[in-house]
């Protein structure tokens, strides 16, 4: 046997992983900076108990993974649902989500920070313990339809500006 070959057979399997987290992060960084425009184009808001749920959502096309609800910004006596797409990393939300959770576990999303506009796109953040932070940050985009495609963001009273504003984003909201 060559010298070296019980070493390479030891890491051979942390060299394939290293790639492999390598590839995923190419699929991350587009993800990464839609957060970062969305942050930049909109203000913090902070929701408490605000309504969620891991349930499948009709109205919701393609693919879901739990809910949160945000009042509609022009008519706040609507609630609008942000749905997280299925997607490995969804986890962390998906365990405080569940029903069966601790109540000292669902705390940790009982205060909500959404950057953004509950009719197109948000980025979602849960709090710090203390309350002064966002964390655990999921960019979502509004997937409320019918079975002839999104449902327009002028239904709900978006304006060309939100929509411009939503453009900067990345993000190409439904006309029909």
């Amino acid at each position: 046997m060559p010298a070296g070959y019980g070493s390479s057979i030891l890491f051979a399997p942390l060299i394939i992983y290293t790639f492999y987290r390598a590839y995923i992060q190419l699929f991350y960084i587009p993800i990464v900076l839609r957060k970062r425009r969305a942050l930049q184009e909109y203000p913090w808001r902070l929701f408490k108990n605000a309504p969620h749920g891991l349930t499948k959502r009709d109205e919701v096309l393609g693919k879901q993974l739990g809910w949160f609800e945000f009042p509609n910004p022009t008519r706040p006596e609507e609630q609008l649902p942000m749905v997280f797409p299925t997607h490995w990393a969804v986890g962390w939300w998906h365990r405080r989500m569940a029903p069966r959770a601790k109540p000292h576990i669902k705390a940790q999303i009982d205060v909500v920070w959404m950057a953004g506009d509950p009719r197109i796109v948000a980025v979602i953040a849960a709090s710090t313990s203390d309350g002064t932070m966002p964390r655990r940050f999921r960019f979502v985009t509004q997937q409320t339809g019918t079975a002839e495609g999104l449902r327009p963001a002028t239904d709900w009273g978006a304006t060309p500006e939100d929509i411009e504003r939503a453009r900067r984003v990345g993000i190409m909201p439904s006309n029909r």
